[in-house]
């Protein structure tokens, strides 16, 4: 073998077989050795811009108002003797129907069919009414609702829209020892249900971020989240009185920390907005246009029936054929079946046109605004839960929609100076 030959094959045995002509020449000789090879840097992470909301007054298309049936026991969910009738009542949840509906469904269920009845009449198709009665369906029961008004007509149609168990559920000084325990039930199982929904098309369910901004910084940041409030309902039901007039209305969220997502502080170049402080946090919405849609589908696609009917009062509920009727008339059973225990909540939602960009809610200086597949909604939340308490008015207030509108505003103003500008 000649000189050249194990050269070559020296070379190939280093793994450097493979290289030219010239970078052996210059592996040889001692040229300048060739540019280190470079790994191009790993691409970071970029968080979406958020879109701005256009907030002005003219751009209102229209404006709902809900009465929430607020019991200071909490939701009415037991049966009764009406004539040869067994009612099951399932009404007085709050601002809370959406949120606990499936829940609330599941104990009615069991009620309805104790002893073995499977035909079933439910009264109303709001929330409660149509998951109610389809639980009941999906259990095996002949099922048939009777209202007034579908879905879309009705109050719950008029809601926010948005995960809220305790939103004015009960209050503290009034409940029951086992209350607690029966809201977290009730609160677990609709949790899950309503994740069903959740990737579907249409997305009747949804996961959207949520941002609580405020003008003024915090005194510290906590070191950790807050305990959850005790679980021994002796405890809480000892709490101190209320102030006379003044609800203490109950919040038992503490309790669903297991499963439910918790705010987190932000840095000012986290977020857009002009405010000295930010938190964020992801929330469940509903889109209720979609949602009950789809539950009035699913509903008559399984074998139900829905008929259109008004009762006045109690004596009305002997015209059904069926033995067992389920009662989820809402703030309806005040008048229906004279039940003082109902208060008035009002609540009014000033909507502006869809903004399909905007995928996120807020609050901010006392104003709630929400983000739907049917539009922007506004909403005056200043003066906490008892605001509206015992307002039974369901007719707008355009004068209320255009202040809040432009407490929140200014959110936004420097996005559309820019934009003007540009």
């Amino acid at each position: 073998m000649t000189d050249a030959m194990l050269k070559s094959r020296r070379l190939v045995l280093m793994g450097l077989g493979g290289l030219g002509a010239s970078s052996l020449a210059g592996c040889v000789t001692g040229a300048a050795p060739a540019p280190a090879l470079t790994v191009p840097p790993t691409p970071r992470f970029v968080v979406p811009p958020l879109a701005p909301i256009n907030l002005r007054a003219d751009r209102i298309t229209r404006m709902t108002v809900c009465l929430r049936p607020f019991r200071a026991a909490g939701p009415r969910i037991e049966a009764e003797r009406i004539g040869d009738k067994r009612v099951v009542h399932n009404y007085g949840h709050g601002g809370s129907g959406w949120s606990l509906s499936w829940g609330s469904a599941q104990l009615v269920r069991d009620l309805a069919m104790q002893g073995g009845t499977t035909d079933i009449a439910v009264i109303g198709c709001g929330a409660l009414g149509l998951t109610a009665a389809t639980t009941l369906q999906r259990a095996g029961a002949k099922v048939t609702i009777y209202a007034a008004d579908r879905l879309p007509q009705t109050r719950s149609a008029r809601a926010t829209g948005t995960w809220t168990p305790s939103s004015r559920i009960a209050d503290e000084n009034h409940i029951d020892a086992a209350f607690p325990d029966l809201w977290e039930k009730m609160a677990r199982a609709s949790w899950a249900m309503h994740q069903t929904y959740v990737g579907q098309p249409g997305e009747p369910v949804a996961f959207l971020d949520r941002y609580i901004l405020s003008d003024t910084a915090p005194s510290s940041e906590p070191s950790g989240p807050p305990p959850p409030p005790s679980s021994n309902p002796a405890i809480t039901a000892a709490t101190p009185p209320s102030p006379p007039g003044v609800i203490r209305f109950a919040d038992y969220e503490g309790r669903l920390r297991d499963i439910t997502p918790r705010s987190h502080a932000l840095t000012p170049d986290q977020h857009p907005f002009p405010v000295a402080s930010a938190r964020q946090t992801s929330n469940m919405q509903f889109n209720i246009a979609e949602l009950g849609h789809r539950l009035m589908t699913d509903f008559i696609a399984e074998g139900g029936r829905i008929e259109q009917r008004t009762f006045n009062t109690p004596a009305d509920l002997a015209t059904l054929p069926q033995p067992v009727i389920v009662n989820c008339t809402g703030y309806g059973a005040r008048a229906l079946f004279g039940d003082d225990s109902i208060v008035p909540v009002r609540g009014q939602m000033a909507w502006l046109p869809p903004q399909p960009e905007v995928r996120y809610s807020l609050y901010y200086n006392g104003v709630g605004l929400v983000s739907r597949p049917d539009g922007i909604g506004v909403q005056a939340l200043r003066g906490g839960d008892m605001f509206g308490y015992g307002l039974d008015n369901e007719t707008a207030d355009r004068a209320e929609a255009e202040a809040a509108i432009e407490r929140a505003a200014p959110l936004f103003a420097r996005a559309f100076a820019s934009a003007t500008a540009a």
